[in-house]
C-alpha cells in the first residue's frame, strides 16, 4: 500500500521522532547515504532568536523579483508541514509549497535509508533532509535557510556553500539547550559562520565577532533604520529585519536594483507575524517569548494607541509566559486564555495563576463580539493558531 501525506505526518509526529536532539552526526550520515544533495546548493543561512522568519521571507521575495529560483526553508508551520518547504519561481507573486505527494515520497525515502542504517533521526532532521533532497531535485539557484534551534549544532548547519550568514536579534529563549545568557546563545548562533563567509547582524556580540575573525569572514553590522514604506509586513521590529535582509542582498547580489527590491517588498507575505485582518479588527502574532511579546506590545502601541485591547493568549509550559503577560497585559484589557491541543500547552489554571488580572476561558473567535473600538490580538504560541484560526481567514 502506498504511503500518503497523512502517513508521513503520523511518522513525523510519532513518539520516536518528535523530540529535539541537537547534533550533526545523524543528519550528516543520512545525507551522505543520499548522495549529499546539500553540497549542490548555495545558501543564505539565517539564525537568531526573533525575526528569522521575517528576514527569510523578505529575502525570498526580493530574490524572486530579481529573477532567481529560490528555495525557502522555515519553521514552524501553521497548518501543514508542506508550508515549511517552498519554491519561489522567477518573477512570480509568491512561493509554492512542496506538494503533499513529493513531501510524503521524500519523507519515506529518507526514513527508509535511515532505518536501514540504524540512524535515529528526529522530526526536524527528517524535514531538513527532505528539504535538501527536494531543492536539489528542483535545481534552485539559492536556498534561504532558517535554522531550527540555535545554529552550531542545528541540522541545517551541515551546509558548505554559504554565501552569507545573517544573525537576527538574540534574546533568552531555549535556555535549557542554548545557555542561560545572551552571550552563550550568541556563541551558538555564531556557529553558522563559515570560512570566508560574510556575516550580517544588528548586534555586536563578541562571540559573533570572534567567530567571524576565526573564519576570516567579513563582519557587517546594520542599523535598524531601514525605510519600511514599501514593505507589506507591519510591525516596528520589521525595521531591523528589513535592514538585515537588504544588507544581505546588496552584499551577495549587488546586481539587484533598488527598484527591484522595492517591488519585491510589496509582495512579501509572512502569515501570523503581526498579521492584520482589518475587517475583523484582528491581529494574529506568533509571539512566543518575552522579546516577541515586547515587539508585539510596541507595535500595538504604535499602530493602535487609542483602541481597547482584547487578548486571546495561549503558551507552551516551557516559555516564560508570566513575563510575557507582564509585558502585554494592562488592567483594563479583556483577557481570554486558550488551552490548545499541543501536549506541552500551559493549562488554564497555570495561565490564570500567573496573570495579575481577571481572565476568561477562550471558546471560539466567532463568540467574541466585533467592536469598532476594540482590537482583538491572538498571540502566545504558533502551535495554538492551528487550533483556533481558520486557514481561509489568513488569505
Amino acid at each position: 500500500m502506498k504511503n500518503d501525506y497523512n502517513d508521513a505526518v503520523k511518522l513525523l509526529t510519532s513518539q520516536g521522532k518528535f523530540y529535539i536532539n541537537l547534533g550533526l552526526e545523524r543528519i550528516s550520515a543520512v545525507l551522505n547515504l543520499l548522495g549529499n544533495p546539500q553540497d549542490n546548493l548555495k545558501y543564505i543561512h539565517v539564525a537568531g532568536t526573533n525575526g528569522k522568519g521575517s528576514v527569510c521571507a523578505i529575502l525570498a521575495y526580493i530574490l524572486q523579483e530579481g529573477g532567481k529560483k529560490v528555495g525557502l526553508y522555515t519553521s514552524p508551520h501553521i497548518f501543514e508541514y508542506t508550508e515549511r518547504i517552498k519554491i519561489f519561481s522567477p518573477f512570480a507573486d509568491s512561493g509554492k509549497d512542496i506538494s503533499k505527494e513529493d513531501f510524503s515520497r521524500l519523507v519515506f525515502e529518507v526514513c527508509e535509508v535511515a532505518d536501514k542504517n540504524n540512524i535515529h533521526l528526529t522530526e526536524f532532521e527528517i524535514l531538513t533532509a527532505v528539504m535538501f533532497k527536494y531543492f536539489d531535485e528542483k535545481q534552485v539557484e539559492v536556498v534561504v535557510l532558517e535554522t531550527g534551534l540555535g545554529g552550531r549544532f542545528d541540522a541545517t548547519n551541515v551546509i558548505k556553500n554559504n554565501l552569507c550568514a545573517v544573525i537576527t536579534h538574540i534574546d533568552l529563549d531555549h535556555t535549557e539547550r542554548l545557555g542561560n545568557t545572551k552571550d552563550k546563545i550568541a556563541f551558538e548562533k555564531a556557529g553558522i559562520i563559515k570560512p570566508n563567509c560574510p556575516v550580517i547582524t544588528a548586534e555586536g556580540y563578541e562571540a559573533i565577532k570572534d567567530k567571524a575573525d576565526e573564519c576570516d569572514s567579513l563582519f557587517l553590522m546594520t542599523a535598524p533604520f531601514a525605510d519600511t514604506e514599501n514593505l507589506s509586513l507591519k510591525g516596528i521590529c520589521q525595521q531591523e529585519n528589513l535592514a538585515l535582509a537588504i544588507a544581505a542582498i546588496r552584499l551577495v547580489f549587488p546586481e539587484i536594483s533598488q527598484e527591484v527590491i522595492n517591488e519585491g517588498l510589496k509582495k512579501v507575505k509572512h502569515p501570523c507575524r503581526f498579521q492584520e485582518i482589518k475587517e475583523k479588527n484582528l491581529i494574529i502574532d506568533g509571539s512566543h517569548n518575552p522579546n516577541g511579546a515586547l515587539a508585539l506590545r510596541e507595535s500595538l502601541d504604535f499602530y493602535y494607541p487609542d483602541k481597547k485591547r482584547r487578548f486571546v493568549f495561549g503558551c507552551l509550559k516551557n516559555k516564560d509566559y508570566k513575563k510575557m503577560m507582564e509585558i502585554l497585559f494592562e488592567k483594563n484589557d479583556e483577557i481570554y486564555f486558550c488551552h490548545f491541543s499541543h501536549k506541552n500547552s500551559a493549562t488554564l489554571e497555570e495561565l490564570q495563576l500567573a496573570c495579575p488580572f481577571p481572565s476568561k476561558e477562550f471558546t471560539n473567535l466567532e463568540d467574541l463580539p466585533f467592536e469598532a473600538d476594540t482590537i482583538t490580538v491572538v498571540c502566545g504560541s504558533f502551535y495554538m493558531l492551528e487550533d483556533i484560526i481558520s486557514p481561509t481567514l489568513l488569505h
